[in-house]
């Protein structure tokens, strides 16, 4: 977001900072979100900056209250307060809301480690599975068919947090399943002011090995490391670590394509 979305996104989150998050709080900001990506007037009439802002707080409570939680019209209010570059930034800004809410929720019930995991598993298990992947993306498969197909991968087998995230990114507002699944991933991280280092290696590292690669980039980065390591033969040996756009590649693989192209000049 840019500007004064950017700022007004702050706010909402300290604004949910700020409220006793539920279990269904995460579920309400999405469902509120849908409803303005589906109604343009609305959406605009939330977010017109030439409309006062009491105008739009007492939209929001005629429309809202009573039928949403006390939680969810706070946050909601606060959205509206502030100015928005586009219109559909507001209901981006409350998805992210969304997400945020079901990972503190999961914090709040020492469970972040546990949705931390089971969501990294999800998305290589979906990822490794062509026609599991394309049928959760495919559009012309009623929504509610795709959400029962997930919600019976995971049943009894992941905690609420995680089904609840995975059947949002199989709806996922245009967005593919794996960019919603990496971004849950991403915001589970910052809950605990860490980064994602995605690790690729050809044999498992052991818990020490682990510990001693997230602590060797937490110097190097000056932040917490949260390591999801992937078994790769093609690795050949080494590591190759992906933290955002960086690449940190020391697999052998790696060093002989560097010397083949140095001996084709």
């Amino acid at each position: 977001m840019r500007g004064t979305s950017r700022e007004s996104l702050a706010r909402v989150h300290e604004a949910l900072a700020g409220v006793t998050v539920t279990e269904g709080l995460g579920d309400e900001l999405f469902s509120i979100a849908k409803l303005l990506d589906s109604n343009g007037t609305l959406r605009r009439a939330l977010t017109d900056p030439a409309r006062p802002v009491p105008s739009r707080t007492g939209l929001v409570e005629q429309l809202f209250s009573g039928k949403i939680s006390a939680p969810a019209l706070e946050i909601l209010t606060v959205a509206v307060s502030g100015r928005w570059v586009s219109s559909r930034d507001l209901a981006n800004a409350l998805d992210d809301l969304s997400v945020e809410a079901d990972v503190a929720y999961a914090d709040g019930q020492s469970k972040l480690d546990e949705l931390e995991d089971e969501l990294f598993r999800l998305d290589r298990v979906v990822a490794g599975e062509r026609e599991l992947s394309g049928k959760l993306s495919d559009r012309n498969i009623p929504l509610g068919l795709r959400q029962e197909l997930i919600r019976g991968l995971l049943e009894g087998k992941a905690d609420p947090a995680t089904v609840r995230l995975a059947e949002r990114a199989v709806d996922g507002r245009g967005q593919h399943f794996a960019t919603a699944m990496r971004s849950y991933q991403v915001a589970a991280a910052a809950r605990r002011s860490a980064s994602i280092a995605t690790v690729r290696v050809a044999v498992d590292l052991t818990e020490g090995e682990r510990s001693r690669l997230a602590e060797a980039l937490g110097r190097q980065y000056g932040r917490k490391i949260q390591l999801n390591v992937i078994v790769d033969p093609a690795v050949v040996g080494g590591v190759r670590v992906n933290i955002g756009d960086e690449v940190i590649d020391g697999t052998i693989a790696a060093r002989l394509d560097e010397a083949q192209r140095r001996i084709a000049g």
